[in-house]
């Protein structure tokens, strides 16, 4: 006697939808630029120096990258200083950002999440992917999850055959 079983796959049936963050991972190198370099013996930042460094540094070697601005010594930076940095930084930078890379990956993503087609998601049961081949701040979570709850039905996290549910709404 042959039996045959057929085997159903509840999770390709179950009608979820997979939001992954890895999707929205921009891969433009990290770089993190430290003001400190430009200080006058570590303590405080010559306007006069830092002016000439503005006008006579290669700017292009920014191209294409994702840039953190900090200050890791412990002196008064002005503002004018970091703006002035942005300012030469941006026509060659994808991004620039003051903080550390923490912060950086977070306003990429950020940036990222906010192009999203919402609509697309309208009354649909989603699943968040949790596991990531890539670091994906909690913020990403965070944000995506701020922007799918006005419009879908449901959001789960983690793997569409075991999820956490974070939120139902009530019809």
């Amino acid at each position: 006697m042959d039996i045959q079983e057929n085997f159903v796959n509840k999770v390709a049936n179950s009608g979820l939808i997979t939001f992954n963050l890895e999707d929205y991972y921009h891969t433009g190198e990290r770089v993190v630029y430290d003001i400190k370099d430009n200080l006058f013996h570590g303590l405080m930042l010559k306007e006069k120096d830092f002016r000439e460094f503005i006008k006579t540094h290669d700017w292009t070697a920014y191209t294409g990258k994702n840039i953190a601005v900090i200050c890791s010594a412990d002196a008064i930076v002005p503002t004018w200083a970091y703006m002035l940095l942005a300012n030469r930084m941006k026509p060659y930078a994808n991004e620039v950002v003051f903080g550390n890379l923490e912060t950086l990956e977070s306003v990429l993503f950020a940036k990222a999440l906010a192009k999203v087609d919402l609509g697309a998601f309208e009354g649909e049961r989603v699943v968040i992917k949790g596991c990531a081949d890539i670091d994906v701040p909690v913020s990403a979570y965070v944000e995506i999850t701020a922007l799918l709850t006005p419009v879908v039905k449901s959001i789960m996290y983690g793997e569409p055959c075991s999820t956490v549910p974070i939120y139902k709404r009530k019809d």
